[in-house]
């Protein structure tokens, strides 16, 4: 059974890093006394090990022990035997890439399916929909595919913000942007807005937290879905 929170980051503004989602964390964690957290997306160029210690701090929080992926001899075994999996955000471009180089996409799936807890913030929520295409980030490096671990039937785009009216800025929203994405491509996205999350029990997907979703699909107008909403049952009644 799936166990999953996916969130669209790990900082609110004015809050602690991970400090919102820990209530959550603790109960998604509930029978675990240890993680294997994977750095690899390096937000701004960070260490894994700088990465790491930011981790251990918030979830200390809670009375549970983090250890990088990097700290372990053989990663492959290291997800495989993991009790709890925390991927953090950063560069999805690079996350990806190095989850492939490393032979751990699949592993990281399997131990998912498998229903070992797992947290994803930005680069690990983009990671858990069939594809990363509709990512923010920039492109630094050129991973050998866009696929993901399709944990989740939709893409996500974290840190979703909604167009400014008045902004005298003229560039491409992000309704433009997954717009741009469905002239080629069929995939549900889901805008997540800041301090929203999913919370995925086997196929039950639930939206979490203060404010809506936005839901994007091929050739319709985006629709507002509201919290509480079960997305994989909205999209099941969708395409019946």
């Amino acid at each position: 059974m799936k166990n999953l929170i996916i969130a669209s980051t790990s900082t609110v503004y004015g809050s602690g890093y991970l400090e919102y989602l820990l209530p959550d964390l603790a109960k998604l964690y509930k029978d675990v006394s240890d993680v294997v957290f994977v750095p690899y997306a390096q937000p701004s160029g960070m260490s894994y090990d700088d990465y790491t210690a930011l981790a251990k701090k918030a979830f200390s929080k809670i009375n549970i022990t983090v250890k990088g992926i990097h700290e372990f001899k053989n990663p492959q075994i290291a997800l495989t035997e993991a009790k709890g999996i925390f991927v953090g955000g950063g560069n999805t471009f690079l996350l990806v890439n190095t989850l492939y180089d490393l032979n751990l996409m699949a592993i990281l799936k399997e131990a998912i399916e498998k229903g070992t807890p797992y947290l994803g913030t930005s680069a690990g929520s983009n990671i858990c929909g069939l594809t990363m295409q509709t990512t923010n980030d920039m492109p630094i490096i050129y991973p050998p595919s866009f696929y993901t671990l399709g944990v989740v039937h939709f893409n996500i785009n974290p840190h979703y913000l909604d167009p400014d009216r008045n902004s005298k800025h003229k560039g491409e929203t992000r309704e433009t942007r997954i717009n741009e994405y469905h002239s080629l491509n069929d995939t549900p996205v889901l805008g997540l807005r800041e301090g929203s999350w999913l919370e995925v029990k086997d196929e039950k997907i639930v939206l979490k937290g203060a404010l809506s979703a936005r839901m994007f699909l091929q050739y319709k107008l985006p629709e507002e879905l509201s919290n509480k909403t079960d997305i994989n049952k909205y999209l099941l009644e969708l395409f019946n």
